[in-house]
């Protein structure tokens, strides 16, 4: 059996994020954590949720980020009901866990 890349393992959400973050913003952030272009993924991954407003309508403003190397990405997005708080993603080596900030 190969390496898995980062991120590619089993993944799973704490019961903060199922109660917090919704189903489709859960898929979101996978995809921000694939799609990442960088060299490296760092084993941790920080999500920013904020509420912005942009051309005079209320948005989930969602700030990616990692330390090492630095990466750092603000996306808008229009949803009925915003986020607010900070969400991190972190690979074990054997599988993927989000959580909320305050459950680290």
């Amino acid at each position: 059996m190969g390496m898995l890349s980062m991120f590619d393992g089993t993944k799973y959400v704490t019961p903060g994020i199922q109660r917090e973050v919704p189903v489709f913003l859960q898929n979101i952030l996978w995809y921000l954590i694939e799609t990442m272009e960088v060299p490296e993924k760092h084993p941790l991954q920080v999500f920013q949720f904020e509420s912005i407003i942009e051309d005079g309508k209320r948005k989930q403003q969602i700030v990616h980020s990692q330390e090492q190397p630095d990466y750092r990405k603000h996306y808008a997005i229009s949803t009925r009901s915003i986020v607010i708080g900070k969400v991190y993603v972190i690979d074990d080596a054997t599988h993927c866990t989000m959580l909320l900030a305050d459950e680290y």
